[in-house]
Formats: structure tokens, sequence, C-alpha cells
């Protein structure tokens, strides 16, 4: 089907109050499903029988490939979910009408599904779960983005007889407005994606604020976290490069899922090591530190017990934690910034990693966290004063008991609330 809305020789084939109000009134909408949303009440409110209403969005981001802005009108309802990476190889995908328009083979496709398919035509999977829905009319256009990508965006409507040719004009009509309206909110979305994978939430909030002058940033209390993996050297020499990019990836993720859902933010990831910091005006930071440790500390038994199950070496790591004030901002040359921490505090976080390798233990804590920590008394044992390289006075450290994180779950909840 053709899906020029300017065929008949210009654009729009009529002016409507739909189409003037997605064009001028939704700059105060920030984000696209609420939009979408709206868009269809507004179409559905003016005539256009609209049952049923879908967005599909191509995204970049490092677990999803796609997102599905779907809308209908009874109920009134409003659904976005995500899919993975692996959708492109997906069988639901490979047999729906969204490859043909995505890989160019089709410039739209319509579907009366109350009538016979013609001869020819391709029959979807989709149909079905449409027809049980009470839909008889099922169109589905590309959405062009001056980037270069194509989208799609999918009509239905449970109206006898289907969508009449003013029906689908106006749906053309309103697909280069929507199309840009999508776009310039994907792209905000995806640049936040991106700046949150790589430089981490609360960084990336502020480089979109404009926080991006070289040497600009602001001096912050935080709870510093520096880990690194053991006998990474040897690893990567003695394995497949595969292997070594598994195990490290595997590594990381047992590090970083507690300590995100704790309210961490990793800033930085140094070859096998990786740098983080809990602010400290954010409630019970060196708390919620210390609980990410520790189960960062007992996923690693379990990771490692995985891996002796099946032949693999276990893999050793050093963590410490420590309190302090550091920069927080843009570092680095005219060409390539980083938005990271810098102060002695990060230095002795690090050398006190590095001292953990030294006695043996995989978990250290600076004097400093241990009396900023509500819940230390009951977790930590006191091992005593080192020096460590580098820091001018020796640093008083701690490390965790045996049944640390029973003792830190079970003095947390004599804590009143936060």
């Amino acid at each position: 089907m053709s899906t020029d809305p300017a065929e008949s020789g210009h654009w729009p084939s009529r002016r409507s109050p739909v189409l003037d109000w997605l064009s001028t009134g939704v700059i105060d909408q920030p984000l696209l499903d609420p939009l979408f949303a709206d868009l269809c009440r507004k179409l559905r409110a003016h005539g256009l029988p609209l049952d049923r209403a879908t967005l599909h969005l191509r995204i970049l981001h490092p677990q999803f490939g796609g997102a599905t802005i779907r809308w209908t009108a009874e109920p009134d309802e409003l659904q976005l979910t995500t899919v993975d990476r692996e959708v492109w190889r997906n069988r639901r995908y490979l047999e729906s009408p969204l490859r043909p328009l995505y890989e160019g083979e089709v410039d739209g496709i319509r579907a009366r599904l109350d009538l016979p398919q013609p001869p020819g035509a391709p029959v979807f999977a989709i149909y079905d779960e449409l027809r049980a829905e009470g839909i008889v009319d099922y169109v589905v256009l590309p959405m062009e983005f001056v980037s270069g990508t194509r989208h799609a965006c999918t009509w239905s409507t449970k109206q006898a007889g289907g969508f009449t040719t003013d029906d689908l004009k106006a749906i053309a009509d309103l697909l280069p407005v929507l199309a840009m309206a999508a776009e310039i909110r994907l792209t905000r979305r995806i640049t936040r994606n991106l700046l949150d994978t790589y430089v981490g939430r609360r960084s990336g909030q502020r480089i979109l604020e404009g926080q991006i002058d070289r040497g600009s940033g602001e001096t912050l209390s935080a709870a510093i976290w520096h880990c690194d993996l053991r006998g990474f050297t040897m690893l990567s020499e003695r394995r497949p490069r595969d292997d070594v990019i598994q195990s490290l990836n595997a590594y990381f993720d047992v590090m970083a899922e507690p300590l995100t859902r704790q309210g961490g933010e990793i800033l930085k990831f140094i070859g096998d090591a990786m740098l983080a910091i809990f602010p400290m005006a954010e409630p019970r930071a060196c708390q919620r530190a210390l609980r990410a440790a520790l189960e960062a500390q007992e996923g690693m038994a379990r990771l490692n017990e995985e891996r002796r199950a099946v032949g693999q070496a276990e893999l050793g790591f050093g963590l410490a934690l420590h309190v302090g004030d550091v920069m927080w901002g843009n570092i680095g040359a005219q060409e390539r910034l980083d938005f990271t921490v810098i102060g002695p505090a990060v230095n002795v976080a690090t050398r006190l990693e590095e001292l953990s390798k030294e006695l043996r233990r995989p978990l250290l804590v600076s004097g400093d966290f241990a009396g900023a920590c509500a819940c230390a008394h009951a977790t930590l044992d006191r091992l005593g004063d080192y020096a460590l390289r580098g820091v001018e006075r020796e640093v008083t450290v701690h490390a965790p008991r045996p049944d640390a994180l029973e003792r830190l779950r079970a003095a947390e909840a004599a804590l009143p609330p936060a």
C-alpha cells in the first residue's frame, strides 16, 4: 500500500485539529509514550475509529534491541515493553510484518482481517491474535527518521468495514510529524541511556545539564569503592580472548549488581579494576556500600562454585572501601574528557585494595569508613594500622567478620527508618 502523504501533490491532504496539536502542542511533553497515548485519544475523539495502535522503535542500548508502545481504547491502557538484543533473530519477529517493513521489502501493509486475504499476500501470526481481539482492519506503516533508521507504527480498528480512505489519509498525514516528535524524544532517551551506561547515571545527568567545561566540578563527600580482579594478566595470557572477556564480564556483573541496587554509581572500568562511589549526601551511604561489598563477596563465592563445576579456574579479587572528599567533574584533554573523581581519598582506596592482596583478605575497609558506617561495630574486625604506598599517614584497616552479612542484616533491622 502507498503511504506517501504527498501523493496527491501536497501535504497535508487535509488540515485537522489533531495534526495542528501534534505539530505545535506537544513541546511540554518530553516522554514519547504518554504523547502517543494522547495522540490516539485525540484521533478517536475526532472521529477516527481507532481501537489499537502501536509504535515499534529500534533503540541503541547495551541490553535492549527495541521498544514497543501499545495503546488500546477499551480499556484505555498504555503499555511500554522492551525486547532484548536477540529479538532480530527471534522467530516472532522473523514471522511478523515488522521484518519486511524494516528490511525495506514493503512500504506498508494493510490487512482486512474480516475478509479473505488476497492470493499471494503474506499471512502473519499476529493476524489470529488481532482477530481474537475483534480487530477487522490492521495497518502497518513505516516511520522514517532523519538519522536514516526506519521504525514502524500500526493502526487497528474494530469498526465494521474497516478504515475509510479518509481515515487512512488522516493517519498518513500524521506520519511525518509523528516521526519527528518520536525521533526527538527517542534520541534524547538514547543519549541518556548511553551516558548512563558509559559514565553513570549521576554523571550522565550532569553532562546533560551542561556541566561539560574541562576542569569544572564539585567537591563531593563519598564512600569510595575500588575493586580489582586478581591474576588477570596470567588469565589473559593463558586463555583464549573470548574466555577472558567472558570471565571479566562475569566478575563485573557480580560486583556491579549489588552496587547499583544499593545506590552506588560506577564511574569507570580500568582494565580489570572498577571505581565507584556512594555519595554521602544520600541516606546511609556507607552502610549501603558495605552491604553491596558483602553481597558481592558472597556472589563471587557462588560464581567460583559454578566455575569449579565446569573445570574453570577460580577468580580472585580485592575490594576496598574508604570515605572522604573527592573532586567530581570533568578531567582530561581538550578533545577527550572523563567525568570522574580524583583526590587523596581515591588514592587511599586504591592503595587499600592493593593491601588486600598482601593481607590475603578480599575485602578491606578503612578506619574512616568504619567510623562513618552505623553498622561497622557489628560486622567488622580491626586489623591494625598500615602504611600504604603513596599515603603519608598510616591507615587503620578493618575486615569483615565471617558472618558479616548476617550481622549487617540484623543490625539494619534494628535501625530507625532512614
